[in-house]
């Protein structure tokens, strides 16, 4: 049932209609916060996962137009476009209905309303979104889920989709703890060859000795240690996907060989003079930035024609936005079931600290983080006290963006968190060190997600 899943805020200014609803619907749903301020609807948005909003139009001391409840509609989807907003109003006034659905309401209630109609309503909406987002651009392996809604991530999808199907060589690109490794299985997994092996080598940890041996295999005898035959990793790949991980730290030497296997469709065991035909289905990774790629003393260019018929960037963490606090809520499920702890909720601040962090470990380092949060939690609320962020990775930030990035949005964007760590988030100081007013700083804040 859609609703069992389902996070609820009701806000309200009369605390009768507040206990009603919660009590109806407490058993029903996972979550269900009551509000009675509307000028808390924003901060309690922030913090947390919403599915539904149920928001009374009319509040105490103000005219009772109905305008109140379509103004905090308009902020509630200026800042979450995906809560769904049911109205509620005590005047059957279908003009004002039909005014809030051409705003974006989801539906509307009137009361006093019937409970019957009030779930029904709820599991509707539930169901809608529940419909549409199995049409959204997305993608899964048999093995992980790949989560992300945010633009860069749609991208990503979209050509995941077109490429998956096909036998062209991937070259996939980004930062560590991007997920390169999970695209990689991916469009193994969405590919025709799914059914064949997948199998990973990180050429990178490769010796020059064991290069050849590990890839291409030997027979009993090639060398000392070769006491029966071998096959290479190439082999056994035969029929399915071969994926050479952090591709860009190979030698030119083994790029060499490399490539007159690529070329040739066939590999030669160590001890052997007998070629073995191969087919396969290349997926290649690396770390290492393009413009060190297209440098001819470290990587040739005809290998790189050779790996890179397609090539997709994973973007780092700090540019994916919204997509921080649905891997948040994922992995801190995940990591509250492992170790057998109840289910947790996030105060308003813990999603605004994690969105001010660079991770410079990208989702790795976030799931580590959460992880450390919900071993060490005390309660059921994680709290920004929780989130405790490696000194280490800390350190790496500022020379990584400091050499790595000089696109200005990067660099803007860095300024800003720098800034406001050290102020420990107060905008104010923040403004004046960076030389720009409160709303300038605001604008920015609201342009990269922070």
């Amino acid at each position: 049932m859609v609703l069992k899943n389902a996070s609820i805020l009701v806000i309200d200014d009369d605390v009768d209609v507040l206990t009603a609803l919660r009590l109806l619907l407490k058993p029903l749903v996972r979550d269900v916060v009551t509000e009675k301020n509307p000028n808390n609807i924003l901060s309690q948005i922030e913090g947390a996962s919403f599915d539904i909003v149920i928001l009374d139009m009319n509040f105490s001391g103000l005219v009772n137009t109905g305008n109140e409840g379509i103004f905090w509609l308009n902020k509630i989807q200026k800042q979450n476009p995906e809560i769904s907003v049911i109205l509620m109003t005590a005047y059957a006034d279908i003009d004002l209905a039909i005014k809030g659905l051409k705003e974006g309401a989801s539906d509307f209630l009137m009361k006093p309303w019937n409970n019957k109609k009030v779930i029904e309503t709820i599991t509707t909406i539930l169901s809608q979104k529940k419909s549409k987002s199995a049409h959204k651009e997305s993608f899964s392996s048999n093995s992980v889920e790949i989560i992300g809604d945010s633009d860069v991530m749609t991208d990503v999808f979209v050509k995941l989709k077109k490429v998956a199907p096909t036998d062209a060589n991937v070259l996939i690109l980004g930062e560590n703890g991007t997920g390169k490794d999970l695209i990689a299985r991916a469009l193994h997994d969405n590919s025709n060859r799914k059914n064949k092996p997948f199998v990973k080598v990180d050429v990178g940890a490769l010796t020059s000795s064991l290069f050849e041996s590990e890839l291409f295999g030997y027979k009993k005898g090639a060398f000392t240690d070769a006491r029966e035959d071998r096959k290479g990793r190439f082999e056994a790949a035969n029929g399915g996907t071969l994926f050479l991980d952090e591709i860009g730290n190979i030698t030119l030497g083994q790029q060499v060989r490399l490539l007159t296997v690529l070329q040739n469709r066939q590999v030669t065991p160590l001890g052997s003079n007998d070629s073995i035909p191969i087919d396969i289905r290349l997926i290649c990774a690396t770390n290492v930035d393009p413009i060190v790629l297209a440098d001819e003393k470290k990587f040739r260019k005809d290998l790189i024609y050779r790996i890179n018929t397609v090539d997709i960037t994973m973007p780092p963490l700090r540019d994916r936005g919204k997509d921080i606090t649905e891997l948040s809520h994922h992995f801190v499920s995940l990591y509250a079931e492992k170790y057998n702890k109840n289910t947790f909720s996030f105060d308003s601040g813990f999603i605004s600290k994690l969105k001010k962090h660079d991770f410079p470990g990208n989702v790795r380092e976030l799931q580590y983080v959460l992880e450390r949060a919900v071993i060490m939690a005390d309660g059921t609320v994680l709290k920004p006290d929780d989130l405790v962020f490696s000194s280490i990775e800390h350190s790496s930030v500022t020379t990584n963006t400091t050499i790595a990035s000089l696109n200005l949005h990067d660099i803007e964007k860095n300024a800003i968190l720098t800034v406001l760590e050290k102020n420990k988030g107060n905008v104010s100081k923040s403004a004046k060190e960076l030389g720009i007013t409160r709303a300038a700083l605001y604008r920015r804040l609201d342009k990269y997600e922070l």
